[in-house]
């Protein structure tokens, strides 16, 4: 299973919110040969690295295969959605989703090797980049969510290169189904159970699958 990465995103920390909230939220893209760290590109800022960022959200990855269907299903959103790094993401790919990867895949992303830590939670900002706040919503119903990466090796790696599926411990765990369980209104108790217990699904998604569990023991 391999693909070439389309884009590379980069972001500085500016403020973004109607308040002036600070994100690096707006990314552009970048050429050339670019490090890849244990906390994500080089160059690539994070304003809050506990729930956008650090070493299990290092790196977001989003499916440009999805821009399509979003500019048909909201034409208003046509220009916003012209180029990648819309959603925020750092790597831009086509042929790699939800669906058909995995929590836990381990990838090669040019000479680096990362991980599937989760999928992304969408919050507020979604809505403030697009102006529609309904977009936080379409994106978990659609999960067409993306996905976050921890740095297993660090390497280098540049708009063109290969990304390559390498390992695939958990292969009845896509990266769509978590995204459908941990929303689910009335989630399976042993699905949840047997989520928290991957080794490699990031502390934060164990933390809200939890906090699921705990809710239905009540």
């Amino acid at each position: 299973m391999k693909t070439q990465i389309e884009s590379i995103m980069i972001g500085k920390v500016e403020a973004f919110g109607p308040k002036g909230e600070p994100s690096a939220f707006r990314k552009r893209a970048v050429s050339g040969l670019l490090e890849i760290g244990e906390l994500g590109i080089g160059g690539d800022e994070q304003a809050d690295r506990e729930n956008h960022g650090g070493r299990d959200k290092a790196i977001l990855h989003y499916a440009y295969d999805h821009y399509a269907q979003w500019r048909m299903e909201k034409p208003e959103l046509a220009e916003a959605l012209s180029l990648p790094g819309a959603f925020g993401e750092n790597i831009s790919s086509c042929g790699f989703t939800e669906q058909k990867l995995c929590i836990g895949d381990q990838i090669g992303l040019g000479t680096a090797v990362v991980q599937i830590s989760q999928g992304r939670q969408p919050c507020w900002k979604l809505g403030h980049r697009f102006g529609d706040p309904k977009m936080v919503k379409a994106v978990i119903e659609t999960k067409r969510c993306g996905w976050y990466y921890r740095v297993l090796q660090p390497g280098t790696v540049s708009e063109g290169d290969d990304i390559e599926l390498m390992d695939r411990p958990h292969p009845e765990w896509s990266v769509a189904k978590a995204i459908d369980l941990l929303h689910d209104p009335k989630p399976e108790r042993e699905a949840l159970e047997a989520l928290t217990e991957l080794p490699s699904l990031s502390s934060s998604w164990k933390s809200f699958a939890q906090r699921r569990l705990d809710r239905l023991r009540k």
